[in-house]
């Protein structure tokens, strides 16, 4: 039975009559949507004045002194910089892929890395996300695939060529150029204000699709961008070119431009011209059946600018929105609101401190005009000389209220650092009794109470924004990648992607994508136990496991991938399978790019050698990788032959290199990492009192 012919994904839709209706309601809806959560972006407002520490109209006191205490701010950012670094751990590995064996496949694991670095993940999203999410209450994330092209030059220098043959003293500079695409995933950081989920009720964006409803970015776009959404098709030409005539800098009243806000904080006036309008993402009904479609509308409410059909082949919505705090609704709550009065207090109370303290700075001479008929004379100056009797001038000192403003301060800073979640391992300050240094049992529930409260926001994060985020980049990879740019930009890990294609039907099947930093940071004590169970097992003899057989492969896998990372661990720890024998050909093309590309050892290094050696001759060898690779094929060749000849000889192996325990070399069965001793732990162990901040349970001990 033939299946039924589908719509394309990029025919436009809006001229159809059903559908144009249904976008019309749609369009209606957001616009409803976005006045129903003014409220809240008028909040979020105030509450990035109070993390930018800028005085506004909630200040009860108003007088000469104008200062902010930054409690808030250093809250926020303690909290972001100790969330950031649990996320991504120095290690450098933070995605972990599983295929259908059991098995990581290095190169979809190094290439997943490479977009985590490309995208700029640590540098640019995760720490401005972080602090997004603790002052408006939730993180959206809006995941597109960017392509731009570069046209690239560069110089090559090759011996030139006299009577047919190449002249080694005379040398010629070749300038080539080339136009390249440079393409990986782009993340886009959202406003909450600029997000409107609807129904509200849902609990996820996707769900409230699902359930019937939509999910909106409220867009400013500019000439330029219009011009181009025109030539890609996104939105229709007439229309398009009608809002580019009509357009003016516009902002609905009432509106929230959390952009502009921080644009304004950063000293920048604003003043270009954009054009706002609506993508909506929704389900509409296509050839009889519901289907995933984005659609653009423009300010008017019959402004219908285009729809589509999703262009990503996995079918989802870009944006990743999750709440820091899950309510049961799709959206959280500000973790200011509840600190943002004792914020205005501490800040009331430091500038009636302030301006009481101007007061305190200034003595208060008292004098009898009529006993002191000279007060003009009364200069303050360096030597001076007062006419007047000593008992007819006293002075006087206005109390020092700023102490007590200060104490407020404090407490206001206490309590808003408990609001917060900000425990003293994120700042420097000290708990315990004033002036007494604190014991080992304060010194272990800080460090519990710092890994409780840092486990529960990065999981958050790791199940709602990053799993996703790298399955996405994954998705993406699938549709958009091509392999060429793969290989320059990757060497041999793209010929790995490039043999390892992933179809994207199989992207939830074949392979499962998640986000390891989280888990590689908190596991790091657990690391050193499965070292040391590793070290019992080993010496079991196998007539005590009836039945069952030990494969170490898995695990010194993952050991050597924690601790290498995925670009060094398939270096460290070779797959057999990974040195299978290429053809020379396919090496002569990667050896002419410049590639450095290693031997195998199941080449047949003759023939390869002749292949090189004519390849070479051909094309020549400016860069020298050629005879770099025929030297590693001869060393090959001479350690294979030494090899033959060792086992021919029966010569037994060096001490240390058998397999049985207490040689030299090999450690004891049964080892286990002891407790605190007074000598030198191993290079790169954990210090036992930062056991606690790598997972341990703390046990507190006498000093």
């Amino acid at each position: 039975m033939a299946s039924k012919k589908q719509t394309p994904r990029d025919e436009e839709l809006s001229g159809r009559k059903r559908i144009r209706d249904r976008l019309l309601e749609i369009h209606s809806e957001v616009d409803q949507g976005f006045i129903a959560q003014r409220d809240r972006a008028d909040d979020q407002v105030d509450f990035w004045d109070i993390y930018n520490c800028k005085l506004g109209g909630n200040q009860y006191y108003d007088g000469n002194s104008k200062i902010f205490v930054p409690i808030v701010h250093n809250a926020i950012n303690a909290r972001k910089t100790r969330f950031t670094n649990q996320i991504f751990p120095r290690s450098g590995r933070c995605v972990d892929v599983i295929d259908e064996n059991g098995e990581q496949p290095a190169a979809l694991m190094a290439l997943a890395e490479h977009y985590v670095r490309r995208a700029k993940l640590r540098t640019k999203i995760a720490p401005a996300m972080n602090k997004y999410g603790d002052i408006e209450g939730q993180y959206n994330l809006y995941v597109s695939w960017a392509s731009h092209r570069r046209d690239v030059c560069w110089v090559e220098t090759k011996p030139a060529d006299v009577d047919g043959f190449d002249s080694p003293n005379e040398e010629i500079e070749d300038i080539h150029e080339e136009t390249i695409f440079d393409e990986h995933p782009e993340v886009e950081l959202i406003p909450d204000s600029d997000v409107l989920i609807h129904p509200a009720t849902a609990s996820t964006a996707d769900e409230a699709i699902e359930l019937g409803g939509h999910v909106t970015i409220l867009r400013r776009w500019t000439k330029a961008r219009l011009r181009e959404m025109i030539a890609e098709g996104e939105i229709v030409k007439d229309e398009g070119d009608r809002i580019i005539k009509e357009m003016r800098r516009v902002e609905s009243a009432g509106r929230s431009n959390t952009r502009k806000e921080l644009v304004d904080a950063a000293g920048i006036k604003d003043k270009g011209k954009y054009y706002l309008g609506y993508e909506t993402w929704t389900k509409l009904k296509i050839d009889g059946a519901m289907r995933l479609c984005c659609a653009y509308f423009g300010g008017g409410p019959t402004i219908v600018l285009g729809a589509k059909r999703c262009k990503y082949w996995c079918d989802r919505q870009p944006l990743i929105s999750c709440p820091v705090e899950n309510l049961g609704v799709s959206k959280g709550a500000s973790l200011i609101e509840p600190a943002k009065e004792m914020q205005y207090a501490a800040n009331d109370a430091v500038n009636e401190g302030m301006d009481s303290a101007t007061y305190a700075l200034l003595p208060i001479i008292m004098t009898d005009p009529v006993k002191n008929p000279k007060v003009g004379s009364m200069i303050l100056d360096l030597a001076a000389v007062w006419e007047t009797s000593p008992n007819d001038t006293k002075f006087a000192q206005f109390p020092a209220l700023w102490k007590d403003a200060f104490q407020i301060v404090a407490a206001s800073k206490s309590e808003i650092y408990e609001t917060l979640g900000v425990n003293p391992s994120m700042v420097p300050q000290q708990t315990g009794r004033p002036g007494a240094k604190r014991n080992q049992a304060e010194v272990a529930l800080e460090q519990q109470v710092d890994i409780l409260t840092t486990s529960d926001v990065v999981t958050v994060q790791e199940e709602g924004v990053w799993t996703p985020l790298i399955e996405r980049f994954m998705e993406y990879d699938a549709q958009f990648r091509t392999n060429d740019v793969t290989i320059r930009a990757f060497g041999q890990m793209g010929v790995r992607a490039k043999m390892e294609s992933i179809p994207p039907l199989q992207m939830g099947r074949r392979y499962e994508f998640r986000w390891f930093g989280v888990e590689q940071a908190r596991n790091a004590a657990q690391i050193q136990q499965q070292i040391a169970a590793i070290n019992v097992v080993r010496g079991i003899p196998p007539q005590l496991l009836p039945g069952r057989r030990l494969d170490l492969v898995v695990p010194v896998e993952r050991l050597i991938m924690s601790a290498f990372g995925p670009r060094d661990a398939p270096l460290v720890f070779k797959d057999v399978r990974d040195e299978l024998s290429h053809p020379p050909d396919a090496e002569n093309d990667m050896l002419a790019e410049g590639f450095e590309v290693p031997t195998s050892p199941f080449d047949n290094d003759v023939k390869h050698i002749q292949a090189h050696l004519a390849a070479m001759k051909e094309q020549g060898d400016p860069k020298g990788v050629f005879r770099v690779h025929i030297l590693n094929h001869q060393m090959q060749m001479a350690q294979k032959a030494g090899q033959a000849q060792q086992q021919q000889q029966g010569q037994p192996g060096s001490p240390g290199g058998g397999g049985n325990p207490g040689l030299p070399g090999q450690p004891r069965p049964g080892a286990q990492p002891a407790g605190p001793r007074m000598l030198r732990a191993a290079p790169g162990a954990i210090r036992p009192d930062a056991m606690p901040q790598a997972g341990a349970t703390p046990m507190p001990r006498k000093m």
